[in-house]
């Protein structure tokens, strides 16, 4: 994270205006592509590049998201030929051309030109069509009902105003629709950690546990939610929800990089996917016939 981006906007007084303008800048910046130091010595946008930007994410979210192809669990794959769908934060697009190979006709939107244009070359280079436009998802230009499907990984809680983003899928959601969002859990590991931070080097003398958090991770903003109080911010628009807990393997083991590798080898997989499943750093909200 640009930590002096992220201390900066802390001098002024900032309009939600400017806190969405902060996130566009951040992002378009420094896109989530899963090659932190440009470590895969590949030309960035190629095929090549993109194929292990792919098995990055996917090896990350390996304790929750794939069965037999990637994202298999958490993405309905099976059930979204033919359907209108909407993602919400595209990023690299692997979930965008995971769903369109699905049969799904998608519309991509993100706030930041360079997740576009990367998207579009992604599926320029195999082929494939979706209509990938640069659009904020507190305001989106879409009649109501449009979508039958809408997802979005990663994305709502860094925005300037999460409850109009969810007063938006609701809206573009057709009666029957169902839309599937992750978010950071407050109750994870990872802050759990931010917490201990918080008290042990003193932050709590100078900013609150919310500034702490938002320190803990990437983005211009971003917050983190309990999972009671995410399910309640979706019944205000939707008439059933469920939410889950997942995350990686520094959830399972919060301990070094390479320790952690190490250990793993020897960690029974079925006690790495319960342990995820409870101090997971992320929420997976399902949510069903929108009000």
């Amino acid at each position: 994270m640009n930590r002096a981006l992220a201390s900066s906007k802390r001098t002024a007084v900032m309009t939600m205006e400017d806190v969405q303008h902060g996130n566009a800048s951040w992002w378009n910046a420094q896109p989530m592509d899963y090659d932190w130091r440009d470590s895969n010595g590949l030309q960035r946008g190629s095929l090549a590049w993109f194929d292990e930007v792919d098995a990055r994410f996917v090896a990350v979210s390996r304790l929750f998201a794939t069965d037999s192809r990637p994202f298999d669990r958490i993405l309905p794959l099976d059930a979204l030929a033919g359907r209108r769908v909407l993602e919400i934060g595209c990023g690299m697009g692997l979930h965008t051309e995971l769903m369109v190979r699905a049969g799904a006709h998608v519309t991509a939107l993100d706030l930041t030109p360079t997740a576009v244009d990367m998207t579009r070359r992604r599926l320029a280079l195999k082929g494939l069509h979706a209509d990938v436009v640069v659009g904020d998802a507190e305001s989106p230009d879409f009649r109501n009902g449009s979508f039958d499907f809408v997802w979005s990984w990663g994305v709502i809680h860094h925005s300037a105003r999460t409850g109009r983003v969810v007063r938006q899928i609701a809206r573009l959601l057709q009666p029957e629709g169902e839309c599937r969002v992750m978010v950071y859990n407050r109750e994870g590991m990872t802050a759990r950690l931010a917490a201990v931070r918080h008290v042990v080097q003193g932050h709590f003398l100078r900013q609150s546990i919310d500034e702490t958090l938002f320190q803990a991770t990437d983005g211009f903003t971003a917050r983190f939610y309990v999972k009671d109080q995410f399910e309640d911010l979706f019944r205000t628009f939707f008439e059933h929800v469920t939410c889950d807990i997942c995350g990686q393997d520094a959830d399972v083991l919060p301990v070094p990089h390479q320790l952690r590798a190490a250990l793993l080898r020897v960690v029974p997989l079925a006690y790495q996917r319960r342990a995820q499943a409870r101090r997971g750093g992320f929420l997976l909200l399902r949510a069903t016939s929108p009000v």
